[in-house]
């Protein structure tokens, strides 16, 4: 299975938190990412969404369906993103748009070589793939890509 984690892009400041909008930076890097994302995501990709502004707008730049999840919000817990994907179980890939630190300590959790804490820039994507070895699912960093990349 693969996993793609996605932070939403640079965001405006302000309250409430929720309803923040992505800067003119962070749609650029939106569309950047989202052109990456598309030549790169299989077809039936499931895109698991947080209902915040911020990263229904960076969703909306892939121009493709997209489920919205409440449990995926701003300060979700690692088994509420794995629960969301199914993860390692899902027949498809899944991809989530969502928030730091979540996303870190998603990629910290299935990558334990990954130091804890760690911060993932804006706008950025990383690709996790499970496999299974020895009769357990081992996961993999498969890319890390930035929007400044692309």
């Amino acid at each position: 299975m693969d996993l793609i984690l996605w932070r939403h892009a640079e965001a405006e400041d302000g309250f409430p938190d929720t309803a923040r909008k992505l800067t003119s930076k962070g749609a650029a890097q939106a569309d950047r990412m989202s052109a990456w994302l598309r030549k790169k995501i299989p077809a039936n990709t499931k895109i698991i969404v947080s209902p915040t502004t911020r990263t229904q707008q960076t969703a909306k730049a892939l121009g493709v369906d997209f489920i919205t999840d409440n449990t995926i919000g701003p300060g979700a817990s690692i088994d509420a993103i794995l629960a969301a994907a199914s993860w390692p179980h899902a027949s498809s890939a899944v991809l989530i748009v969502g928030h730091q630190p979540t996303i870190g300590e998603v990629a910290s959790y299935l990558i334990p070589v990954i130091p804890a804490g760690l911060r993932v820039k804006k706008g950025s994507v990383w690709w996790i793939r499970s496999e299974l070895k020895d009769h357990a699912i081992e996961s993999k960093l498969h890319t890390v890509m930035y929007p400044d990349d692309v």
